[in-house]
């Protein structure tokens, strides 16, 4: 069978890269309350480790204070334990079946480390883009030594699938810019 070239599929993947930028972009802490500031932690429950989503909700009421209302009252102390131990830097405070989670401010050093890790993320988004242009380049020179498509496709095949990451390098770029100011912002 015959390799097919499909321009769509490639940007599906490089769109995939940028929505996990985004998802682990969530994940860091701007000194503002973000009910995915919890998403990364997971609580041992019924005999395995589960994410925090699926033994409590969280919510934001504040924009200094997360509040997570545990659905099990066996399982508070497990979910209290389990965002302790998380690298958040989080205390949470017993309220019953709820935690309150008061978000300290950030120091200015850890505003830097939070930023030098967001810049990290986003290498790491422009790298698996770069893979997937690298693999569709890859597939059109394979065409063409296999004489399905001619030089003049290849050319204008290529162009486009430059454009798509040129694209997808610049939204990178912008969601990196975003998160850097919402991390430097006081």
């Amino acid at each position: 069978m015959a390799e097919q070239y499909d321009l769509k599929a490639l940007e599906k993947r490089m769109d995939g890269a940028l929505a996990s930028l985004k998802t682990e972009f969530t994940g860091l802490r701007t000194g503002r309350a973000s009910v995915h500031l919890l998403d990364t932690v997971h609580v041992s429950a019924y005999g395995s480790m589960m994410p925090l989503n699926q033994v409590a909700s969280v919510s934001a009421p504040e924009a200094r204070m997360l509040s997570v209302s545990i659905w099990d009252r066996s399982m508070v102390g497990a979910v209290d334990r389990a965002i302790r131990e998380s690298p958040l830097g989080l205390n949470p405070i017993m309220d019953g079946q709820t935690l309150r989670i008061p978000i300290p401010p950030l120091s200015e050093e850890r505003r830097r480390e939070l930023a030098k890790l967001a810049g990290k993320f986003s290498e790491a988004a422009k790298v698996a883009v770069r893979n997937v242009r690298r693999d569709g380049m890859d597939l059109l020179k394979r065409l063409e030594k296999a004489g399905e498509i001619n030089e003049d496709q290849l050319k204008t095949r290529e162009k486009d699938v430059q454009k798509i990451t040129d694209k997808t390098v610049a939204a990178i770029d912008e969601a990196m810019k975003a998160k850097e100011e919402e991390i430097m912002q006081v």
